[in-house]
């Protein structure tokens, strides 16, 4: 679950995600999003562009208010906290296309299997606690202290008594064959730039907006248990709750299938061993 503003921020962490992986580099590559861009002579560049966003309908949930794991106390010496709601999430899917570019083919397809195993090693670009936006403006965690996206670094054992039940928030990414190279010759072509190799990649997240308050939970209502004013029992026709009973239907005997049964009787004591 993430906020409205994830789209923008899984873009930045992936710029991020390959730039950390070019730190040792004695000339790192540039990132680039203008795929027309035309690089220097030696100059080596890695496209990055967001092509396309599609609502994702086999993870959609039903379109019903659901109790958001949020606990936030109006005065911090009551015990009691406030309830809130949030609407069903927007699941979407995020394409983007990577194409690299040198001056030597060979080190183009050098610098695209590194970006392969690269991005291979991203389990997730985002991995922090997640954020729930109040009625009133102010953004909180799960357990209703100010957001702080530095409070959990991800690591066993730090702060784990401070952060029990903490909920986190997920941005995946996997390789995928999203586009056929016309598709992918007639994108380049619509962006006046010339065919490059690339990949295609899908991050998976959701929108989740603001939550709103609840008005005081549910009431539930119950009649007494027993009817005092009616007798009870099967002559009454009512169960002892109060409940209309149907008649009882004896059931009749039932015909054994099979030849007929000889010396067998019906057992009517429990005492008896025949």
């Amino acid at each position: 679950m993430s906020g409205r503003n994830v789209v923008g921020e899984t873009t930045e962490h992936l710029h991020k995600f390959l730039l950390d992986g070019m730190r040792s580099w004695e000339a790192p590559a540039r990132l680039e999003e203008d795929l027309k861009f035309i690089p220097k002579d030696r100059e080596e560049v890695i496209y990055i562009y967001m092509y396309r966003v599609a609502q994702n309908p086999n993870l959609m949930n039903q379109k019903r208010p659901r109790l958001a794991p949020v606990f936030v106390k109006q005065d911090p010496n009551d015990e009691k906290s406030e309830i809130y709601y949030h609407r069903p999430p927007i699941i979407v899917d995020v394409y983007y296309l990577l194409g690299v570019h040198s001056k030597f083919r060979s080190d183009a397809e050098r610098l695209l299997g590194w970006m392969m195993l690269r991005l291979n090693e991203a389990t997730h670009l985002i991995y922090r606690p997640r954020r729930f936006a109040l009625p009133d403006g102010r953004e909180v965690d799960s357990l209703g202290r100010p957001y702080d996206p530095n409070r959990f670094d991800g690591e066993p054992g730090a702060d784990e008594d401070e952060d029990d039940g903490l909920y986190m928030e997920k941005v995946s990414l996997s390789l995928v064959d999203d586009l056929t190279v016309g598709d992918a010759i007639n994108l380049f072509t619509l962006h006046e730039a010339p065919y490059r190799p690339f990949l295609t990649y899908r991050a998976r997240m959701a929108l989740d907006g603001p939550l709103y308050k609840s008005s005081g939970g549910s009431i539930v209502r119950m009649d007494r248990l027993e009817r005092r004013d009616a007798p009870s029992g099967p002559a009454s026709g009512h169960s002892p709750n109060g409940r209309v009973r149907g008649t009882p239907v004896t059931p009749g005997q039932k015909k054994l299938p099979g030849p007929l049964p000889h010396r067998i009787r019906k057992d009517e004591s429990n005492e008896s061993e025949d």
